[in-house]
């Protein structure tokens, strides 16, 4: 019945949907990322890799979309392809169910007897660290997890092809005019509140243990404070796959083609100009004159022709380094948060989904505003851009020096700590046991073994256990040790870091709108739709892909301690947390500074420019320098736009 009477709100209605599950994975992925790095042995590289390969599947793809246009049956392609990327979010949950329970190390030495005083509780076989041969460890389905991945983020990336640039074009032929921007507003909204959702769904679900569907609840010892804890990352992935499915559905039952809106309004003088006029139509009727082939070989000398705009050049250049920051922050940042301020992976999506990210949508929705406020020109808006990234970078040094050094960490750092003590060398305790406890005169030993523990005490409610007799403890070795990390001592700074992490996002995010502008402004009306589609993969290519790598590859030269099999690193134990910060971070100001810089350029370049608008395009686009004018004719110029 809605489709009936409002056909193309229920179409909005649905893609909003669709959309906001497509977008809920990327972000629920990249919430999870740190815990399937732990569950799996990833180094933050490999996690790095695995967040970026959708965007393989979509640039080989994307060049076809601007082909096709509407040739094709839009909603049904939209469907298919909406399918495709559910299957894909089902594959990238696999590796739970191929896997074995999570094994952590539980064992406190590998000579003690079992019946001793420390092994008097029920005996975990299945969940202790045992001994394996590497043949038997590189056979192991922990081996087939990364390809999975990858194969089923490509997928991802392949699906989710036509759902943006497909559902936005349909909506756009079949609007009225003054309902249009309605519409692809909601749209550009649901971006935004998508990730957010994942975010916040990852803060939920990670908070269930991994296995608790294969294990009883008697079973699960660990609970989410404690370094070894995993919790449930594929679920997300199941019931975001399942949204994506349900709401792929409604576009196999869309027509091709619907009624244009009722309520569209042209003025006379305006209609009269779109039947007088011969320049070519950009997009879509330009690709469809072409055969594929034809399109093929046009298509690289449209690229070249836009790219040698200068002042568009510049300004994609510095989207992509914003791009490339906003790319490796949402990928690690909740790992940052869990090893800066000891915090689990839970409260670090919160802080991410539900403080990041919304103060960011509102600096968008700030910078379009004081866009259309203030009627801004080419010239104003890079100047706009250019202060906001300069101010961002001022922002964004501090968080450079707002943190805390590694703790003290026994035969790991720093150095008075190193080699580590000989007090437990009769206990023979396994290289690769991590089972993080801290002793009571303030340093951590990687296992109660490592401390020399004798003997573990629960309290009168067994509710705290805490170990004894530690020989590495205390001047006498009559220290004892409580399990889990001393942690960073950083809690004090914790508040101060997201309040001013999220202010350096939000000024950051005010020059979205005004760049995006500015792109339009000064391409050539026929070439708008493929500077687009050549800015977008660009970002793909030179922001999306290699930004969560990069990041990772950092990320990963700040480890002083990996896990190990077969003598070959796995996932980190412990960094050096100065090192991660200042490269982290220091990361995001290097994309901060590379972005003022082509902005920079742009203003000198638009200042020493004659203007590109021909009298034609006077009614739809601003001019590129903006003279002194009366205000009126300002205003009237600011009506004719709107």
């Amino acid at each position: 019945m809605a489709i009936m009477l409002f056909p193309l709100q229920f179409f909005v209605f649905c893609h909003g949907l669709l959309q906001l599950a497509q977008l809920l994975v990327s972000g629920y992925l990249k919430g999870s990322i740190s815990t399937i790095e732990k569950r799996y042995g990833f180094s933050s590289q490999k996690s790095g890799l695995v967040a970026c390969f959708n965007e393989v599947g979509n640039t080989a793809l994307i060049v076809f979309v601007s082909y096709f246009g509407s040739r094709v049956h839009r909603p049904r392609w939209i469907g298919l392809g909406a399918l495709v990327a559910s299957l894909a979010v089902f594959l990238m949950a696999l590796p739970h169910f191929l896997s074995g329970p999570y094994q952590y190390s539980h064992s406190i030495s590998n000579n003690m007897d079992k019946d001793s005083a420390l092994y008097h509780a029920t005996d975990k076989s299945h969940l202790k660290m045992s001994p394996q041969n590497c043949t038997q460890q590189e056979s192991s389905t922990n081996q087939e997890v990364l390809p999975i991945m990858l194969m089923g983020q490509l997928l991802l990336g392949i699906g989710g092809v036509p759902i943006q640039p497909f559902g936005i074009s349909y909506i756009d032929d079949y609007a009225s005019k003054r309902n249009s921007p309605l519409y692809l507003g909601i749209m550009f909204a649901v971006t935004v509140i998508g990730p957010a959702g994942g975010f916040m769904l990852g803060s939920l679900l990670l908070r269930f243990y991994v296995d608790f569907d294969k294990l009883a609840p008697h079973e699960i010892e660990l609970d989410t404070g404690d370094p070894r804890w995993v919790g449930a990352w594929w679920l997300g992935f199941l019931l975001a796959g399942g949204l994506l499915f349900l709401t792929s559905l409604p576009y196999l039952f869309f027509p091709r083609k619907m009624p244009k809106e009722v309520g569209s309004y042209i003025e006379p003088q305006s209609e009269k100009m779109i039947q007088n006029r011969k320049d070519p139509v950009p997009s879509t009727s330009y690709a469809e004159d072409l055969s594929m082939v034809k399109f093929l070989k046009a298509f690289p000398k449209i690229v070249l022709r836009t790219l040698k705009n200068p002042i568009y050049l510049l300004v994609v250049l510095a989207q992509v380094n914003l791009s490339a920051m906003v790319a490796g922050l949402a990928t690690f940042m909740s790992k940052f948060i869990e090893q800066q301020f000891s915090k689990t992976a839970s409260v670090s999506n919160m802080i991410i989904g539900g403080v990041n990210i919304p103060v960011a949508m509102l600096g968008i929705m700030a910078g379009g505003g004081i866009m259309r406020r203030l009627c801004m020109s080419v010239k104003t808006s890079a100047l706009m851009c250019t202060a906001m990234v300069f101010t961002a970078v001022l922002f964004g040094i501090p968080l450079l020096f707002l943190g805390c050094s590694t703790q003290n960490i026994a035969g790991v750092y720093p150095s008075s700590y190193k080699p580590e003590p000989a007090c437990h060398l009769n206990c023979s305790c396994d290289d690769q046991a991590f089972n993080p406890v801290c002793g009571s005169d303030g340093v951590e030993f990687r296992s109660p073994c490592h401390a020399g523990c004798c003997m573990r005490n629960f309290k009168e409610d067994k509710s705290k256990l805490n170990y004894t007799n530690c020989k590495c403890i205390g001047a006498n070795g009559s220290g004892f040790a409580v399990p889990g990390s001393c942690g960073t001592g950083c809690a004090h700074l914790f508040l101060p870091f997201v309040v001013l992490c999220a202010l350096t996002g939000f000024v950051a995010s005010l020059v979205q709108t005004p760049s995006f502008m500015m792109i339009l402004r000064t391409v050539k009306p026929e070439d708008k739709s493929f500077a687009l589609g050549i800015q977008f993969m660009m970002f793909r290519v030179l922001a999306f892909m290699p930004g969560p790598v990069l990041y990772g590859s950092a990320i990963d030269t700040t480890c002083i301690l990996w896990a190990k099999k077969c003598n070959k690193n796995t996932s980190c134990r412990y960094y050096n947390l100065d090192h991660f910060r200042q490269r982290f971070l220091g990361l995001q100001v290097f994309f901060l500074f590379g972005a003022f810089v082509c902005f920079l350029l742009t203003l000198r370049k638009i200042k020493g420019s004659e203007p590109l608008d021909s009298e034609e395009n006077k009614p739809n686009r601003l001019p590129l320098i903006s003279k002194p004018s009366k205000s009126e004719e300002n205003e009237k110029m600011c009506k004719s736009e709107a």
